[in-house]
């Protein structure tokens, strides 16, 4: 008898954990520690309960475990296809863009891993892709005016803006490149880590228009939730999402968060701040960008593409095509369209 109520307590219990991790952000979970985690590896908890499915499956074949086995498989079972369900629902395609506006601007994000992909490489994504923005987290000033010159050769001059904690660690510095059409811009973030100016840990920058027509750009990295910095983290994705309060705005880079992570901070209609994501809209948002040594469905896509109201979202792609080139990280690419 003790042992049947025991079983039914666990199986109750993981039906509640089970709820909890699908969709934390119902109980306001969502940036906790251990749910913060699992909700970003959607596909890989997917996965992980199949295969513990199958092992309560063999333990069903004993007569004396069997309702306990099989109560089990079920709870895994509503579990993987609650995951499945949200990352059908939020898209595992993309998109590339037909022709380009008139007035448009393509973002490119791929953060480096403290450049270890050549510049050259860098530079010829971005120049196949017809980037107007490269965000380049984890890249230095050297590397963002290599890449500025290979561009520049291949006939799209950009300048280069930059935002560095310190030079000893390249994941302490972020790297801007905007092209020349699009005007001059100033970085106005000052060089020292922390809200109310900037992120806490690895830094973020705003580049504006020193004519004030054109999109302010934030060039983004917020620091991996990690156990020590897990409040930092949570300071990190409440400075970005302060950023994007409405007007003319666009976010990209490497958040270290999923669209799970962002709720609880979008205002009128945006995902963090007033600022929507490009993947969700063009149904790409459950495609992993972290980490390449797995298959994108099985990763966590904390790469992102954000605009305000002022854009429409004509395409936007995870390019899986350079996995081995070194870094951890996809590059996401989004075609944005003035909206109206």
């Amino acid at each position: 008898m003790l042992a049947r109520f025991l079983a039914w307590v666990v199986v109750l219990g993981s039906l509640a954990a089970a709820a909890v991790l699908v969709w934390p952000q119902a109980f306001g979970l969502q940036d906790q520690w251990v749910a913060a985690h699992v909700v970003a590896l959607r596909g890989a908890g997917a996965l992980a309960a199949v295969l513990v499915a199958v092992l309560f499956g063999l333990l069903a074949l004993s007569r004396r475990a069997r309702r306990f086995a099989i109560a089990m498989i079920v709870v895994l079972a509503l579990f993987a296809a609650g995951n499945v369900a949200v990352l059908v629902a939020r898209g595992l395609g993309g998109s590339d863009a037909s022709a380009a506006a008139e007035a448009s601007v393509t973002v490119l994000s791929w953060n480096t891993l403290g450049e270890v992909p050549d510049a050259s490489t860098v530079a010829a994504l971005a120049l196949e892709r017809g980037a107007d923005v490269v965000v380049l987290p984890e890249t230095t000033e050297p590397f963002g005016e290599q890449v500025a010159l290979a561009m520049r050769d291949g006939g799209r001059p950009m300048w280069v803006h930059w935002q560095a904690f310190d030079d000893i660690a390249k994941a302490r510095s972020t790297t801007l490149l905007v092209s020349s059409e699009l005007g001059d811009y100033r970085v106005v973030t000052p060089d020292w880590p922390g809200p109310p100016d900037n992120t806490n840990t690895v830094p973020s920058l705003v580049a504006m228009p020193v004519d004030g027509d054109g999109p302010t750009i934030v060039a983004v990295h917020a620091v991996a939730p990690v156990r020590w910095e897990i409040r930092n983290w949570r300071s990190d994705l409440d400075w970005i999402a302060e950023q994007c309060p409405g007007g003319d705005v666009i976010m990209a880079g490497d958040f270290n968060a999923t669209l799970d992570h962002f709720a609880g901070r979008g205002v009128d209609g945006g995902d963090l701040g007033a600022c929507r994501d490009a993947a969700h809209e063009a149904g790409a948002a459950g495609v992993g960008t972290w980490p390449t040594d797995v298959p994108p469905v099985l990763g966590s896509p904390i790469d992102h593409v954000l605009a305000s109201a002022a854009w429409r979202v004509e395409a936007f792609r995870v390019l899986d095509a350079l996995d081995g080139s070194g870094s951890d990280h996809r590059p996401v690419v989004a075609t944005l369209v003035r909206a109206g």
